[in-house]
């Protein structure tokens, strides 16, 4: 991350975005595990950088939605390999089925309280 001149935040929202439709920022703060406010601050940099876009919700004028740009997919693609290359390596001696166990637990460990 920090080669790509991501912070950790910054690597979690594209990360995040990279595979799923735009969504509201209060489910990208809950996603990502951050409050609202401080992911909002981070959208700013991020659409100043040309990484994400804001729009409308054609649903719900109050609510905003984020997307991932072409170019914030382009910065976040190599490092979602290397992120991915990294995990096989360390849950490689793991069955599928207790990798699945330790996914599910640590999704249900990052859920809110």
């Amino acid at each position: 991350m920090r080669e790509a001149g991501l912070g950790s935040l910054e690597w979690r929202v594209l990360a995040v975005l990279s595979g799923e439709p735009p969504m509201s920022v209060g489910r990208l703060a809950h996603e990502v595990l951050s409050q609202q406010p401080t992911v909002t601050k981070l959208l700013q940099r991020l659409v100043a950088q040309g990484w994400v876009a804001l729009q409308d919700d054609p649903a719900d004028q109050r609510r905003t939605l984020v997307a991932i740009t072409p170019a914030g997919r382009e910065k976040v693609q190599p490092l979602l390999r290397r992120a991915r290359a990294h995990e096989a390596e360390v849950l490689g001696e793991l069955s599928a089925a207790e990798v699945q166990r330790l996914k599910a637990q640590l999704r249900r460990l990052a859920q809110p309280r």
